[in-house]
């Protein structure tokens, strides 16, 4: 028997494999009002209304109002597409692969013989889609033994699918399908209960993938698509995509002159040019001030380490398919580092330390290496190396739940000084295989709660999401159009204190392990300046714009007067440049309105009798006249206040 406690109902005791429709049935007979249910969430997992229920806890019904919803309605349409796919190009000819859901909506990986798909597809496809779902066929889950199902794909010729069975479902774990109108498919669920509860969608781009994601495995098509529930919430998604075309930091940064990424140097690392190394250095300088400020002591460490370093790490044996190639230089095997931990660790080492000497907080702007498959790099947000804006805190318990906190004010002072007010905060608990003791981890998860509760933030819990080291904190950041960036990281971890014998005396003159915490505000430099780029569309603030302003001279008679006005600014510490070219001023001011220049100086006849500059921005157009100090104060201010505002 099941003991399930049902949100709103109550305890109750059930058969082993009971539905939720089933239990919906037993307590409409008791005469509970229930309506709109088409799945739930059992001990935090999404369960459609046809999955058998082995074990007990507890249970929440969910309706399309909930957001868990939306999980059923993106799966259940990955499962039309496909169906659609049968159905215009063959049924023998599409094999299918996996089709899951993403974040805003769903994919499919399909190889498809004899047609390589274009976009000019995607509306015929979606139109069978409508179809399919206006036959409103009853969606079914079936569980089938191994044999059987196999036998069962094999007519079909679902040479993925069995290779799904073979080799990624466990043998103890029940393999279940999904019918909907003549269409079977391998699936774990959750589904919506029919195909004519399926909301708003649009299927918006094609791509190539790997089988498995190996490369050397056969090339499949992916088709991604979005969903809602309801036609304004899809279009409000598809407003955004394009507006997020506009801002991309891609397009951007070739446009602004800020980085390149050299096919001759190789994908996925980025050259930095003057305008975007004079933003890099802007952010690193305040990150460094900041730091020292709160008390860490700053580091360097080699980009390259050697194999025994990597080895004792652990990242030889767990991380080596993310690792370039070993090098071998005079019979000894080296990588370069895909993190800096173990390099921060050595320094700790250096020395014997003492409970007096803790906390000890060391920061680095490090740059790491990672490898990435070429088919995932992208622009800034997706590279081959980066810079983490590393630091690792090594303390005693007593000091464990203080130095939480005061990381998440760091981290929260920092993304707001840039403009980033809404937060998503995630909380990742102990999952079943981990190192550690019960009491390192209720010390450390229950510091990461109290630090989070401390700042007054809302965050979900993610139960047994935690790495195998440790407890986590995940903060992501909300851009101007909407969307979650992941940024901030706090990570306790206990496995590198062991594994490299960390230790400090105590107070009773013993060696005692320390805590280790491993933070990040940003992550990764180089993602962080893609996401600001597309927050601001390009516009950023004036304290961070390669170039603060231009002079723009009406004619040829006032370029004298220009250059004086630049000479001046640039004293002031002030970015500036002057538009020198034989073109209309008007131009000249859309030119500077392109390159996201916060100001432009208007300098004629007028303004060169006077001493004085024509103000002028993009977003407030004509702000009036200046005289050149009055300009430079007010400039001054806003840079060294970091002021967002102009």
């Amino acid at each position: 028997m099941l003991e399930l406690e049902i949100q709103k109902f109550g305890k109750y005791e059930f058969e082993d494999g009971i539905t939720i429709k089933e239990i919906i049935t037993a307590l409409e007979g008791e005469g509970k009002k229930i309506k709109g249910v088409i799945g739930g969430v059992l001990e935090g997992k999404v369960i459609d209304i046809h999955t058998p229920i082995r074990k007990s806890g507890s249970l929440r019904f969910i309706t399309k109002k909930d957001k868990e919803s939306l999980e059923l309605l993106r799966h259940s349409l990955a499962h039309i597409m496909a169906q659609a796919l049968k159905e215009l190009y063959g049924d023998e000819n599409v094999h299918l692969g996996i089709g899951p859901t993403t974040e805003n909506g769903f994919y499919y990986d399909v190889e498809i013989e004899g047609k390589r798909l274009t976009e000019e597809d995607l509306p015929v496809i979606e139109q069978k889609m409508k179809e399919i779902i206006e036959r409103n066929c009853p969606v079914e889950r079936k569980e089938l033994p191994r044999d059987e199902a196999i036998e069962l794909f094999e007519k079909k010729r679902e040479i993925y699918k069995i290779d799904i069975i073979k080799h990624q479902i466990p043998e103890n774990e029940p393999i279940s399908v999904y019918t909907q109108c003549d269409f079977i498919d391998l699936c774990r669920g959750p589904h919506i209960p029919s195909t004519g509860e399926a909301g708003a969608f649009k299927l918006i781009s094609l791509a190539g993938a790997y089988w498995r994601g190996k490369e050397g495995n056969p090339m499949l098509q992916r088709i991604y698509g979005v969903a809602f529930w309801t036609e304004k919430e899809l279009k409000k998604y598809l407003n955004m995509l394009e507006e997020a075309k506009k801002r991309d930091h891609r397009k951007l940064g070739k446009e602004l002159e800020l980085f390149i990424i050299s096919e001759d140097v190789g994908g996925g690392l980025a050259l930095w040019l003057p305008k975007g190394a004079i933003i890099r250095n802007e952010i690193e300088s305040q990150w460094k001030e900041e730091h020292i400020k709160r008390g860490y002591k700053l580091v360097y460490t080699p980009h390259v380490g050697k194999e025994q370093l990597w080895k004792t790490s652990g990242h030889v044996d767990f991380y080596r398919e993310n690792m370039f190639p070993e090098m071998n230089i005079e019979e000894e095997g080296y990588f370069v580092k895909p993190m800096n931990c173990p390099f921060h660790v050595e320094i700790y080492k250096s020395k014997q330390r003492s409970y007096k000497e803790l906390p000890i907080r060391l920061a680095e702007l490090g740059t790491v290496y990672r490898y990435e498959r070429s088919g995932v790099l992208h622009g800034l947000m997706r590279v081959r190396g980066f810079t983490q804006d590393d630091a690792h805190i090594i303390c005693r318990e007593d000091q464990v739940e203080k130095e939480i906190q005061d990381v998440l004010h760091l981290i929260l002072d920092t993304l707001r000084s840039y403009g980033f007010e809404e937060f998503k905060v995630y909380l990742s608990t102990r999952p079943e295989k981990s190192v550690g003791d019960d009491r390192m981890w209720d010390v450390a998860t229950n510091s990461l709660r109290k630090a989070i509760e401390s700042v007054g933030l809302d965050y979900e819990i993610d139960e047994g999401g935690g790495a195998f080291y440790g407890p986590k904190i995940d903060v992501k950041i909300k851009d101007a159009i909407g969307r979650l960036w992941q940024c901030s990281t706090v990570q306790f971890d206990f496995n590198l204190p062991e594994r490299f014998d960390m230790y400090y005396i105590g107070e009773d003159n013993q060696r005692h392990r320390p805590y280790m915490i491993h933070r990040a505000i940003f992550g990764s430099i180089e993602r962080f300046i893609g996401v600001l780029i597309e927050h601001y569309a390009g516009l950023l603030p004036l304290w961070l714009s390669p170039v603060q302003a231009v002079v723009i001279p009406i004619s040829d008679v006032h370029l004298p007067y220009a250059r004086e006005v630049k000479e001046r600014l640039e004293k002031e510490g002030i970015r500036v440049e002057i538009d020198e070219r034989n073109e209309r001023m008007n131009k000249k001011i859309r030119d500077a309105e392109l390159q996201k220049v916060p100001y432009m100086l208007i300098v004629g006849d007028r303004e060169m009798e006077s001493s004085t500059v024509s103000l002028r921005t993009k977003k407030k157009g004509n702000m009036g006249t200046f005289t050149v100090e009055e300009f430079v104060n007010r400039a001054k201010e806003i840079i060294k206040n970091k002021s967002l505002e102009l």
